[in-house]
C-alpha cells in the first residue's frame, strides 16, 4: 500500500505456516492508521511465491535475514523500513536488524531459541497436516501446501534445530523494538520477547497480552493500537 514520504515504510514478515493473505488485513489496517507505505509479501515457499531455491535448513530464519530481506529492500527502495513480523517472520526481522539499517522493529511472538513445550505443538501440527484439515485449510493459501507445510514443520522436528539459539546476535540491534507476546501462546514463553529486551542495544518496549500465538488475529483492535502507538513514537 502507498503512503506519505516523510515516513519510514512498513515491510511485513509472516509466520511459519503463513502468506500475504494470512494477515487477514493486519498489515492494512496498520498501513492505514499510520499512513506509511506498507509492504506484504508471501516468502519463498509461501502462499502463490515460488518455491525455496534450495531445501531448508536450521539456519533459513538467518539466511533469510541476511540475504533475501536485504535485497528485497533494495529491489523495492525501502529505505531504512520498519519490520513487522510475526512468530518466524519475527525472528528474521530480529536478524536482519542486526545486518541492515531499520527504523524500528516490531516483533509478534517471535522465536530466539528452542523451547521443549514448543516442540510439542508442532509435533501436533504435524498431526493436524497428516490426519486432520490443516492440508485442506492450507490448500486455500498456498499453492504448494505440502512444501509450505515441511519447510517449516520438517525444519523445526529436526533433531539438529534443538540446539538453535540466536540470543547472542541480538546486541547488534540498535533499533526501537516492541515486543507483543500472549500469555497463552503454545509455540513459546514470554522468556523470548525478554530475551530481547535483556540484549537488545536499543530501547525495547514490551507488551504481554490474554491471547495465544497470533495476537493480530486473536485480539486485532488491541493490537492494531498496541503497534500504531508505537509506530507514532518513533523518530
Amino acid at each position: 500500500m502507498p503512503g506519505t514520504g516523510e515516513r519510514a515504510p512498513l515491510l511485513f514478515l509472516h509466520e511459519g505456516l503463513g502468506s500475504v493473505g494470512l494477515w487477514r488485513g493486519f498489515h492494512r489496517r496498520i498501513a492505514a492508521a499510520t499512513g506509511r507505505r506498507s509492504v506484504a509479501w508471501s516468502r519463498p515457499g509461501h502462499g502463490r511465491s515460488g518455491p525455496p531455491r534450495s531445501p531448508r535448513t536450521p539456519s533459513f530464519m538467518g539466511e533469510e535475514a541476511t540475504r533475501t530481506v536485504p535485497a528485497l529492500c533494495a529491489a523495492l527502495g525501502l529505505e531504512r523500513p520498519v519490520l513487522v513480523g510475526h512468530s518466524d517472520g519475527a525472528t528474521i526481522a530480529l536478524l536482519a536488524a542486526t545486518v541492515l539499517p531499520v527504523g524500528g522493529l516490531v516483533v509478534l511472538a517471535p522465536h530466539v531459541l528452542v523451547e521443549e513445550f514448543a516442540l510439542t505443538a508442532i509435533r501436533a501440527a504435524r498431526t493436524a497436516f497428516d490426519d486432520g484439515g490443516l492440508r485442506a485449510r492450507m490448500a486455500r493459501h498456498h499453492d504448494d501446501p505440502d512444501a509450505a507445510f515441511r519447510n517449516w514443520n520438517d525444519v523445526w522436528l529436526d533433531p539438529g534445530f534443538r540446539a538453535w539459539d540466536v540470543r547472542d546476535r541480538l546486541g547488534a540491534i540498535t533499533a526501537p523494538v516492541l515486543g507483543v507476546q500472549g500469555d497463552a501462546d503454545p509455540y513459546g514463553s514470554a522468556v523470548h520477547v525478554r530475551t530481547v529486551a535483556e540484549r537488545a542495544a536499543g530501547p525495547v518496549a514490551l507488551t504481554t497480552l490474554p491471547c495465544g500465538h497470533d495476537p493480530h488475529l486473536e485480539l486485532p483492535a488491541t493490537t492494531t493500537a498496541v503497534v500504531t502507538r508505537f509506530l507514532d513514537g518513533l523518530p
